[in-house]
């Protein structure tokens, strides 16, 4: 792929992106002086951009995506993460009420802080072995809140809060599962 090729194929996918004609010609500006850069030193253009054109342009244009889009979709995918992690609890109790206690709040915070504390630090936000080392910090935590707090209840959740909180980050997380089947086809 030429140079010329990889320019047009970010414009292109920018454009589709809806993100506005300065940005898109201070990007493919940047991205030009790094092409040539390249090129005078004797590397093509997919040794800057890599093998998949389409994933780089999108990884740049959600790093350029405004902040309260940004914001949105976090919260979004955060509630569709806590919809997740409490529908098993409504089916493995056999309830349509969750008692949810200061140890399980615990918990689930200290689990998920950890979680993305330790994928930040790897790089990468993936859930992988990093389930280990946060569930050795959030039964410790969980247990000790409870110890301290005691077990009582501090808010009891309908069955119908998890699909409610699954709701906003759905279509994130389809596009975000598209995004990865179409990256590894």
């Amino acid at each position: 792929m030429t140079n010329a090729q990889i320019l047009a194929a970010c414009r292109s996918n920018w454009e589709y992106r809806g993100i506005d004609e300065a940005s898109v010609r201070e990007m493919l500006d940047e991205l030009s002086a790094h092409l040539e850069d390249a090129q005078a030193v004797g590397r093509t253009g997919q040794d800057v951009v890599g093998r998949n054109v389409r994933a780089f342009a999108a990884a740049w244009a959600r790093a350029r995506t405004p902040l309260p889009r940004r914001v949105l979709r976090t919260a979004s995918l955060g509630c569709f993460v806590i919809g997740c992690v409490l529908m098993p609890s409504y089916v493995t109790r056999w309830t349509t009420s969750l008692e949810v206690t200061p140890g399980h709040l615990a918990f689930w915070a200290v689990l998920g802080t950890a979680t993305v504390a330790w994928e930040l630090r790897r790089g990468s936000i993936g859930i992988r072995r990093s389930w280990a080392v946060a569930l050795a910090a959030a039964l410790p935590a969980a247990l000790l809140t409870d110890r301290l707090a005691g077990n009582g209840v501090l808010v009891e959740l309908p069955l119908w809060a998890a699909p409610v909180l699954l709701l906003p980050g759905l279509p994130y997380a389809v596009a975000d599962a598209r995004a990865r089947k179409n990256g590894r086809a």
